[in-house]
């Protein structure tokens, strides 16, 4: 692992209190950046390094409010993790009500594009910065039911791309990681014959883990990757591959 690509940083990571987004935000800590863990719920674990800030990522206002916060205690912001969200339902676009349809799309989608809004305009001042959007392997490819995640990741990927063409010019790289299937509370607690199902399709023969997935954000964040932008970085054991 390498140590201190992120040193005095400051990133933001949302949805921090578990799974890929606590992950992420240790990982961010040992590269040596000042992190900020944004969720609506209590860190599963706690994190010394870690300062958390309740905020909920689906309104605006809170974005701008904790946003305030994390520049008055450490100045601009140098990393934004999107990584809030994995809601969704297993309904085809025929089943699937409006107020799910409506929940899941303003949870996995508004709230990046809420975030790039509230965090952009400082980045893009003073000519740097790093976005790293958290999409899905199903923002790629196609799968029966899962219509509005699929419809909300898609859309993760394609905001990533138009922020990364629109903003390479002034200083601001922006990328999408799209994880497999990853263990994490949220996957723990479905059926286990559906993750089994994901399981025996991956070829690696195995879920990913949620480190895996914080490793790729981190090389995104950091300046290994200055010449990366607009990127959709697979961490999913080969599944898109067949």
């Amino acid at each position: 692992m390498q140590n201190n690509r992120l040193k005095d940083r400051v990133a933001i990571v949302t949805g921090a209190a578990q799974g890929i987004g606590l992950a992420t935000a240790k990982r961010l800590v040992q590269e040596g950046a000042g992190v900020f863990g944004f969720d609506i719920s209590d860190p599963t674990e706690q994190v010394d390094d870690v300062q958390w800030i309740t905020c909920d990522v689906t309104a605006l206002d809170q974005w701008r409010e904790a946003v305030a916060q994390v520049v008055a205690a450490a100045g601009p912001v140098d990393v934004l993790v999107n990584n809030a969200g994995g809601v969704g339902t297993y309904d085809e676009l025929t089943d699937v009500s409006v107020e799910d349809w409506d929940r899941v799309i303003k949870l996995n989608q508004s709230s990046v594009f809420y975030g790039m809004k509230t965090v952009l305009p400082s980045m893009i001042e003073r000519a740097t910065g790093s976005i790293v959007n958290v999409s899905s392997m199903w923002g790629i490819i196609g799968a029966p039911g899962v219509a509005a995640y699929q419809a909300s990741k898609g859309a993760v990927t394609m905001i990533t791309k138009n922020a990364a063409a629109t903003y390479a010019g002034r200083g601001v790289r922006v990328n999408s990681v799209h994880p497999g299937f990853i263990w994490t509370p949220m996957t723990e607690a479905q059926d286990a014959g559906i993750s089994q199902g994901l399981i025996d399709q991956t070829p690696m023969a195995r879920a990913g883990l949620a480190s895996e997935v914080a490793a790729a954000i981190a090389f995104l964040a950091s300046d290994d990757a200055s010449f990366v932008t607009g990127v959709q970085l697979l961490v999913d054991g080969g599944f898109t591959t067949v």
